[in-house]
């Protein structure tokens, strides 16, 4: 994370609204995904600012070629997977056989790209992409039954982890009467060790279910302990750093039943006290869909959405 002291959870709701003035990103384009393919889960962009890559439904990562401009394959966490039979799939039920990368963070330093699958668990890919290589599908005997978030401390290399539930994965999620429970966890990787601990238990679908964000002390006297962040009027989803140190966006989606059912995406800047800085709305582009990360670069914000086939954008006016 940008600050060791702390690791603030993937997912996560607002006691207060601050609406971001005069809306500073009212240009909105649209990043097509291939044909048939569907569910930017996760967006990243590499050490040299290339990408943006993302994760969709057909258990690939794609990489945006910008003398192209086209999304190309870079990486797959299947190890068996088909590519006639999983290209373009939007089929749930395909998920064990071709993968679904929820989660993607590159440690800039060796270029290696992290990525959490729904049901392959923990894994990299070195930068010419490929094969990921599986790191850990278990942690302390606990199975990983539905890992969906990650992120790089950029200057130690150690990588933290969600793991959902030790329950339910994903298929599991869209079916139905389904019940979440809190048996999530926060995870920590060495990369030097190779091993995985369990930093924290108990998190509510690591917090997206839970409506809240809860922040992690890794050093200092309140070291190994966690406590609420934030409590939210929605369901949150990825927090990625924004470009202004000690500050992060928190893609968010606020449900209402009343009269129908209505998703309202968000796009909540926050900084490291919990502070709620500005609150941007996504309904443009995201009418009635909800949104799964809001990945800053270079003054813009790119939207992924598991609902849509395309990457969204929202640019600064001038």
């Amino acid at each position: 994370m940008a600050n060791l002291n702390i690791v603030l959870m993937f997912f996560c709701s607002l006691l207060l609204v601050v609406v971001v003035s005069g809306n500073t990103y009212p240009f909105f384009s649209k990043i097509q995904l291939p044909p048939g393919v569907t569910g930017p889960e996760s967006a990243a962009f590499d050490a040299a600012g290339g990408g943006p890559y993302v994760s969709v439904t057909d258990g690939r990562v794609l990489k945006w070629d910008s003398t192209l401009n086209v999304f190309v394959e870079f990486a797959y966490t299947a190890p068996n997977r088909n590519k006639q039979l999983c290209d373009g799939t939007t089929d749930p039920n395909m998920g064990p056989i071709c993968g679904r990368p929820l989660g993607l963070s590159f440690y800039y330093a060796t270029g290696f790209l992290y990525i959490v699958d729904a049901y392959f668990g923990f894994l990299v890919v070195g930068p010419q992409g490929g094969l990921a290589l599986q790191l850990a599908t278990s942690a302390e005997g606990v199975p990983f039954k539905f890992t969906d978030g990650v992120d790089v401390d950029q200057k130690s290399g150690l990588v933290f982890f969600t793991h959902a539930s030790e329950a339910f994965n994903l298929w599991n999620a869209t079916q139905p009467g389904f019940k979440p429970d809190s048996t999530g966890r926060l995870l920590k990787y060495d990369p030097v060790t190779k091993q995985v601990i369990v930093l924290l238990r108990g998190l509510a679908g690591a917090e997206y279910v839970g409506k809240r964000i809860q922040k992690f002390w890794l050093t200092g006297v309140k070291a190994n302990t966690a406590e609420i962040l934030i409590n939210l009027p929605g369901n949150p989803s990825k927090i990625k750093r924004s470009e202004t140190e000690g500050e992060y966006w928190v893609a968010l989606n606020v449900i209402s039943q009343q009269p129908i059912l209505f998703t309202e995406p968000q796009g909540l800047r926050i900084n490291g006290l919990g502070k709620l800085l500005g609150t941007l709305p996504l309904v443009k582009g995201y009418f009635n869909a909800s949104i799964a990360v809001v990945q800053e670069q270079n003054s813009a914000l790119y939207i992924g959405s598991r609902d849509t086939d395309f990457l969204g954008v929202f640019k600064k006016g001038p």
